[in-house]
């Protein structure tokens, strides 16, 4: 059976559906989404890669990071980073290699978890990191179940102790995301309604709920005649259900705020990635394309009580600022080999690419984030 006729079947058993269940089934689906039936689509040869895939010191910087932020939390005996949605695991790699061989004390505390759906992915994830998950050092989650397992650390089910003694006993959380929410699923809206689909793949508009007609008048602008826009709701109640009882959480995408969309900017942001490829047909290829959408930062800011929003430059630029990226040059043995660092490093940080078009929030629970390194480029030079 392909997904088209799976798709069809659930329209006809359970009437017209809304675009978030046919992009998730698209992309999740156990067996016939695009994340489950391989991994050939990640990295520079495939449809899309990320900043893991460019070199190996944003994962090395970003390990900096979460040392810091460990020392911020007092260097407790045990903490968990909690990646949610880690692919091939490249940036899990990175991080523990570096934070083993610079950062022994923070290495010992650490756990990661890895919150991950895709069950090839999930299998790839204990082949690459096969020695730090036969130490102990790294496991395997549900990115279904990473919100309400977070959650259930401070469900007061069970027992009768006080919520604040228990946390006492919780590990401090690091929950990191990148490009993790521009992955989940969206509703699609225009001047017609809210979008459903009804038997191959043929569209219908329905009322917007009033859910959708709140999301818009506090987050998001109206769509004009002729106009789509998404309503990520599910990245809403997904980042409102994170929680944990101290600790810090990253984000890393791309996307943009309400004041951007009300100068006319980033107004219908579905795109579609296959074979090298973007496109903006999501029916065109269902289970073989990659769809994605833009993400809503004031909206996901406000679920996340974040600071204020940094480009993914300000906040590698502020992590590398202190040993002048020597995470980056380190290995290096001969300057042909500096030189080649020196050009994906820029790749990073430079707007021209990856450094303006990607966006870092940073939420702290139980802890002040506003002083990070990451969030205070050019503090060394101003103290």
């Amino acid at each position: 059976m392909n997904l088209r006729k799976k798709i069809d079947q659930e329209v006809e058993a359970k009437g017209p559906m809304r675009f978030s269940r046919y992009m998730e089934m698209c992309l999740y689906d156990p067996e016939l989404g695009y994340y489950s039936r391989h991994a050939e689509q990640f990295g520079k040869a495939g449809d899309f890669y990320t900043s893991s895939d460019v070199h190996a010191v944003f994962g090395r910087l970003m390990a900096r990071q979460f040392e810091e932020m460990w020392r911020v939390l007092g260097s407790p005996d045990e903490i968990e980073i909690r990646e949610l949605g880690p692919g091939r695991g490249l940036f899990a790699q990175d991080v523990l290699d570096w934070s083993e061989k610079k950062f022994p004390d923070f290495f010992k505390a650490l756990h990661y978890s890895l919150a991950e759906q895709s069950q090839t992915l999930r299998e790839r994830l204990q082949v690459a990191l096969g020695r730090h998950f036969e130490r102990g050092k790294a496991s395997l989650g549900d990115v279904r179940g990473a919100a309400e397992t977070l959650q259930s650390n401070v469900s007061t089910e069970g027992t009768d102790a006080p919520v604040a003694e228990r946390r006492k006993n919780i590990p401090p959380t690091i929950v990191f995301a990148n490009e993790f929410f521009d992955a989940l699923p969206v509703e699609i809206v225009s001047t017609e309604g809210s979008l459903r689909l009804t038997q191959g793949l043929s569209e219908t508009w329905v009322p917007l709920t009033e859910e959708e007609n709140k999301f818009l008048d506090r987050y998001s602008v109206r769509p004009e005649p002729g106009e789509r826009l998404e309503i990520p709701l599910i990245a809403q109640h997904y980042a409102e259900a994170i929680d944990f009882a101290c600790g810090f959480l990253i984000a890393v995408d791309y996307g943009y705020t309400r004041d951007q969309q009300l100068a006319g900017r980033h107004r219908g942001t579905l795109m579609t990635y296959r074979k090298h490829s973007a496109g903006a047909n999501p029916y065109q290829a269902p289970g073989e394309q990659d769809i994605t959408a833009h993400v809503n930062f004031t909206a996901l800011s406000n679920a996340l009580h974040a600071q204020p929003l940094v480009t993914q430059s300000q906040f590698l630029l502020g992590i590398g600022e202190s040993n002048q990226f020597s995470d980056a040059f380190e290995e290096c043995r001969v300057p042909q080999e500096r030189a080649k660092v020196a050009l994906q490093l820029k790749h990073l940080i430079t707007p021209s690419g990856m450094g303006e078009s990607f966006h870092v929030l940073v939420a702290g629970k139980g802890v002040d984030a506003a002083n990070l390194s990451g969030l205070n480029f050019g503090r060394l030079r101003r103290d």
